[in-house]
Parts: structure tokens; sequence; C-alpha cells
């Protein structure tokens, strides 16, 4: 009986001895299971404490946090202006042009690509930093900030490129200074005057200017002066370009005040050889072609006739293609001046040979009613291509001369023995004008001689003028 509690107190001495690696060895899976179970429920069962331990090991999901917190966005009111209520904010701008895409006529606008850069100072965007150097984010930080509201006046249509990416870039610097630029193509009207077309200059200008914010808000200005507007060397098609400046000005609204407003202005000069082999070089031709009519018989009426239609018919193609390819205006433009010049001097020479043919048909009538014909005479033998009688085909008699109406009474002839006419002896005056025309219009080859003279002179003399005021 005294055995018995000894014998118990040792059997479970070795229970506990025995039980107590056996604890031990399920301890480490024990812990491994609970840091699983953590991994996967942490968020839900410690309020996302653990999670964000773990997210603080990877730098690519920290660093927008960082950036955000180290800004402070969720701190402030980004809807409103740096500075509201106090004096207005200063944004300078700085342009660099990367091309003129298109200048329309037609349409009068063009269509430009540059690099739209805004500089102003944001003291709640400012954070420490030992090496002092700015941290640059995409378009999607600008959507958290304030920023300029900056729009193109008198702009037809404009978008921000998006490949791949929106072109937006800001940077950020310590003290609060931003840079804030985006990659822009505007399409904006510009007024021209055709008036010289096509030997004119066009003025051109983009303008800019803020919407919401007026002067005592935002005050923009130029961030370099004559510098801040840049250019890269730009090679248009139809045009020269003289200058490219900036300026600045105001605008007024008389609901909302007065408005900084910049100018990028750029001054234009057409290229004039394109013109020069499209339309002044065929116009010119075609005029000297109607001339060749002065050269050909005038009883050759089908070659004068169809070479003067030809003529008329081309120019009014000539016409009718520059006035397709211009805007609709009111007033008279140079082409206009020297293209329906050229007609008018296609046209007279068309109606120079009706008035030869007439003069012509007329003169040869008069001489077979004054003559008289042979009696073996064969009337078809007479007849020319042209359906009028020939006097070369006919034995006619020389035409009259035209008596001089001015001399009605002719002075006897005066011996050798006379002498010679005293003081008011009433002498022959000579052909009066009407007397000459009558003479011309008897021998009507003379026009073509006259024509071959005075309608090139003439068309010389229209160029030189032309030329000399327009060029």
């Amino acid at each position: 009986v005294k055995v018995m509690p000894s014998a118990l107190g040792l059997l479970l001495l070795a229970g506990l001895l025995s039980l107590s690696p056996v604890h031990g060895s399920h301890q480490p899976g024990r812990r491994r299971h609970k840091d699983v179970y953590l991994g996967e429920h942490a968020k839900h069962k410690y309020g996302g404490r653990i999670d964000y331990k773990l997210k603080k090991s990877d730098s690519t999901k920290s660093l927008l946090i960082k950036s955000e917190q180290l800004l402070r966005i969720e701190d402030h009111d980004f809807t409103m202006r740096p500075g509201f209520g106090g004096s207005a904010i200063p944004v300078g701008i700085d342009v660099q042009v990367e091309s003129i895409d298109s200048i329309s006529e037609v349409n009068m606008d063009f269509t430009m690509t540059l690099y739209l850069r805004h500089y102003w100072q944001d003291d709640r965007l400012a954070f420490p930093s030992s090496s002092n150097k700015s941290r640059t984010f995409d378009a999607r930080l600008v959507k958290k900030i304030w920023v300029p509201d900056v729009f193109f006046v008198h702009s037809k249509r404009s978008f921000i490129h998006d490949t791949t990416m929106e072109n937006i870039m800001l940077r950020v610097y310590p003290d609060g200074n931003i840079l804030y630029s985006v990659r822009v193509t505007v399409t904006a009207l510009c007024s021209m005057d055709f008036s010289r077309f096509p030997l004119d200059t066009q003025n051109c200008s983009l303008e800019l200017e803020s919407y919401a914010y007026n002067e005592k808000d935002l005050m923009l200005y130029w961030k370099n002066g004559n510098d801040s507007l840049r250019t890269d060397e730009i090679v248009l098609s139809q045009f020269f370009i003289e200058e490219f400046n900036p300026s600045y000005g105001l605008s007024f609204y008389s609901s909302t005040g007065w408005y900084n407003r910049l100018y990028i202005n750029f001054l234009l000069r057409r290229h004039i050889f394109f013109f020069m082999l499209q339309t002044y070089f065929p116009t010119m031709l075609m005029v000297m072609l109607s001339w060749v009519s002065f050269w050909i018989d005038r009883r050759a009426v089908p070659a004068r006739v169809s070479l003067g239609i030809t003529t008329v018919l081309t120019m009014s193609t000539i016409i009718t293609g520059v006035s397709a390819s211009m805007p609709q205006v009111s007033y008279v433009k140079a082409v206009d001046i020297y293209l329906w010049t050229s007609f008018l001097f296609v046209f007279l020479s068309v109606i120079e040979y009706a008035a030869v043919n007439y003069f012509t048909t007329v003169e040869e009538m008069k001489k077979l009613t004054g003559g008289k014909l042979p009696a073996s005479f064969n009337a078809t033998q007479a007849m020319a291509f042209d359906g009028c009688f020939h006097d070369n085909d006919i034995d006619l008699p020389s035409f009259p001369e035209i008596p001089n109406p001015d001399c009605d009474r002719r002075p006897p002839p005066r011996s050798a023995a006379e002498p010679p006419p005293t003081e008011g002896t009433r002498l022959c005056r000579k052909r009066s004008f009407r007397s000459k025309i009558n003479f011309v219009m008897s021998n009507s080859y003379m026009i073509d001689s006259y024509s071959r003279i005075l309608f090139p002179l003439a068309y010389l003399l229209f160029n030189i003028i032309y030329w000399s005021m327009y060029s």
C-alpha cells in the first residue's frame, strides 16, 4: 500500500516528460500556419495593417503613394488656383513650333503642331528635398492638381496627342515651381487678304488666352520674351516663312472683363513659281497662239475660226480651274485681272477676224457688182472654200480710188510759167480720220497687218504695268 503512491507519482512524471517534446515539435508548424493565415486574411481581420507592411516592401507600388503623400495632394483643395483671393498668379508660356501642317486658302485656316509649356508656382506642392531634385510625372497626376486653363482663340479643332500615352509632362520642383508641357495640334482661323493673290503675303496668328481667369486672377506672359517662341526648320510647299515672333495684348469681354492674350505671329510669302507654271505661262501661250490667226489668209475661214474658238475655250478652262481652288470672295484678285485681261485679248482676236471677214466680203461684193463677168465664166470655179467670190479668179477692173471728200474742187493744172500759189490760196487738206477708216475698210487685209503689231505691243504694255504693280 505504501509503494502504490510512489509508483503512481513516477508514472505521472514520466508522462509529463514524454509529452513535452511533442508540444515543442508542433510549435513551428503552428507558427507557419498562422503566418499563412495572416497573409490571406490580414486585410479582413486586422484592417489592412499587415497589408500595408507587405506593400511597403514593393517599391513599384509605394512610389505613387509616396509621391502623393510627399506632395500632400489630399491635404489641399486643388479646384482653386494658387493664392486664391490674393493677387493674380503669373503663368509663363513657352512655345516650340514643331510644324505647320497645312494652310488652306479655301477654308482660310492653318494647322500647327506645337509644344506648349506653362510655368508657375504652387506652394501647396512644395516638398522637402536634400538633393534639390525635381520630380517628373505624367497625365495621371495632372488630373489631381490645378493647372492653367489656357485655350486657343479662334480655333476650329484641336487635340492633345495620345500615342502611345497622352503627351503630357508635369515636373515639380522642391520650392513649388511647376513645369507643365503638352504636345498639341490646333487648326485655327486666319483672315487672309487675296487682293494680291498669288503675289501676296499673309499674316496669321495663333492666340492663347485663359478661359475662366481674367487678368485679376491669372496673368499670362511670355516666359523668356522674344526667345519664348522657338521653331524647328519648317519647309512649306507654297510659302516662305519670313517672320516668326511673339506678342502680347489684352482682350475685353463685356460680361467677364479683361483677359491677357498671347499671340504667335508668322508672316508667309507665297511661292510664285508654282503659279507661273500652272497659270501665267499657259495663259501667255494661249494669247500668243491667238495671234497666229493674223498670219493666216483671211479667206481661210475654218482655220481661223477654229483657232479662235480653241483659244477662247482654253482660257475659260484656265479661269474655271483657278476659281475652283480659291474662296468665293467679293473683291477682284490680282490673278483675276491677269486672266480676264488675257481672255479679252483672245476674244478680241476672234472679233478682229469677224471684222476682217465682213469687210472682205463687202469689198468683193462691190467688185462683183461693179465689174462685168465674161460669158465663159463658171461660177463654181470661182467659189473658194469659204463660199465667197475672189478677185483673183475673175477678171475685174481695179478697185476705183476713194475720192477725197475734203477736196471738192481740184485746181487746174498749172503751167510751168505760172508762179506758185501765194498766201490766201485754198489748198487741198489731208484725208480726215473717217476717210482713213473707210480706206482701211475697203482694204481689209490691212487690219491683219496692223493687228500683228498692235496686239503684241498692247499685251507687252499690259504685262509691264501688271508686274510692276504687284511684284
